[in-house]
Formats: C-alpha cells, structure tokens, sequence
C-alpha cells in the first residue's frame, strides 16, 4: 500500500493519508528552501496513485503547457488559475481551472523520470522545479485534482471522505424581478461547468445577438456574465483576465464559461452589467 506523504509548505507539515506517493521513512519536515531535487528523495517512481481518489488524474502535457498558474494568500498551495486558449492544457480538454497541482514528472526519452512532490508547495518552489527541468525535457507529466484547495487540505487531514453522492445544486434565477421570473433548480456532478450545465438545460446566459454569436465557452466574447448570488465561494477565483473583463461590475460577476461549482450555488442570469461591457 502506499503510505502518507508531507505536503511541501508546513512548518508543521500536512499529513495526506489517501492520496500518496510511495514515500521514504525520513520524518524530517521538508523546509520552503528544499529543492526540487531534495524532494524527488522522498518518493519513488510510482508517484501519487491516482486509484485513491476520481479526483486526482495525470495528463502527460509540453513544458510549457499554457497554463497561468495561482495560489492562495500565503503564496502556496498552486492551482490553475486560467488557460490559454491555443496551449497545451487547453487543446487537451483535460485540464480545468481551478484545478490544484500535486505533482510534476519530467519525461525524458520517453521515460518518466522520478516525481517532484508539488502538494502545498510555495510559488517560488513550483516555478523552480519548471524552471530547473533538463534542457532536452519536452514533456512533462502533470498530476491533478479536481477541487478546491479546502477539498484538498481535507483529504490532507483525513476529513474529506468523498461524499456518497458527489453532487452539487445549482439553483438559477431567471428575469428576476420581472412578471417571468423562474427559479429552477438543477443537480449537476461536483466541478461542473456552470455555462455548460445552464446551456445544457436550455438556460441562456446571453442577453443579445450574442446568443447566437457567441465563442462557445472558449473565453473569447466575455458575454456570458451570471451573477454567483450565494456560494460563490464554492467557485474557483477568477483569472486576471476575467476580473479584468468584469473591472466594472461586482465581484460576485462571473463568466460562466470559466466558472466551475464545487459546491451548492446560486445563479442569476442577465444581471445588471456596466457600459464597459459593451459586448453586451
């Protein structure tokens, strides 16, 4: 069986019980100044094993994947926070926003070379083990998972049984305040796609010709604003790129072809937008 590992960034380090590398029988805690290569000690070949949780999976990408990475507050715990729309993650339809990086392996002549432990890990640390990859390095494999930080550290600490019916609700809000308001509830997977989940039961998001002319989830038009009334903390952040599109509206804004739900939210359709949303 696999054991635990420690997660990078702790004075006193996260315990993750599920989700593991096959890991050495050194206690040290791993400090912020540790190289990437001092992390490779601590696990072998085998990397995290992805059976141990649906969320958790492995895409093989370039090294230069496309991805505009984030973190939280204290500068750890890396996630995707936006993807270029012509890059390497995007093209291959498996990586999301919002997704939380776990590990990286170099691929080198086909090979995979041994894992570097990204759990939790500083900023600076994840850009380094980028940075410091071999030349001749093309590929690299990523390991992901799908949730929030808040899911992951629960799975850390041996809180985060998977529920039994991984689930969330989406209530929306249709014409609010007119004679047709709606209000219609809807049960979609855990990391859902909120435009995708509201197009799906035939809810549009799109308040002008744009309807029709929209650039089908690809984050190009920005015209399909919703307003994330209560649980928006369920959501992934947003990008620099969408809080920029929405600079003039309120925070609780959000493209939903760039939104995903994590947890029960509500939606509002056509929300009051601003003049500098003249796409609209």
């Amino acid at each position: 069986m696999c054991s635990s590992i420690i997660i990078a960034n702790a004075n006193r380090p996260w315990i993750l019980p599920a989700i593991a590398l096959q890991a050495s029988t050194n206690d040290n805690d791993n400090d912020d100044t540790s190289s990437a290569d001092d992390n490779e000690e601590d696990g072998s070949n085998d990397g995290i094993d992805l059976s141990l949780d649906e969320r958790l999976y492995r895409v093989r990408l370039s090294r230069f994947p496309g991805i505009e990475w984030g973190t939280d507050l204290s500068f750890a715990f890396v996630y995707v926070r936006a993807l270029d729309p012509s890059g390497a993650a995007s093209m291959s339809g498996q990586v999301a926003v919002g997704d939380q990086l776990c590990e990286l392996r170099a691929v080198i002549d086909s090979d995979s070379n041994k894992p570097v432990n990204l759990l939790g890990a500083p900023f600076d640390y994840v850009m380094t083990a980028f940075a410091t990859l071999e030349k001749g390095v093309q590929d690299v494999e990523l390991v992901f998972f799908r949730g929030s930080q808040e899911d992951l550290k629960a799975v850390c600490t041996g809180e985060g049984a998977k529920k039994e019916s991984d689930t969330v609700t989406i209530t929306v809000i249709q014409n609010k305040g007119s004679p047709e308001e709606n209000i219609q509830t809807i049960t979609a997977p855990a990391g859902c796609n909120v435009r995708e989940v509201l197009t799906d039961n035939k809810i549009n998001v799109y308040q002008s010709i744009t309807r029709w002319t929209n650039c089908k989830g690809k984050q190009l038009c920005g015209t399909c604003i919703v307003d994330i009334t209560e649980g928006s903390g369920q959501t992934n952040r947003k990008s620099m790129d969408e809080a920029s599109t929405l600079r003039e509206n309120p925070d609780s804004y959000r493209l939903s072809c760039v939104t995903f739900a994590y947890g029960d939210i509500t939606v509002e359709t056509f929300p009051p937008i601003e003049a500098a949303q003249w796409t609209r």
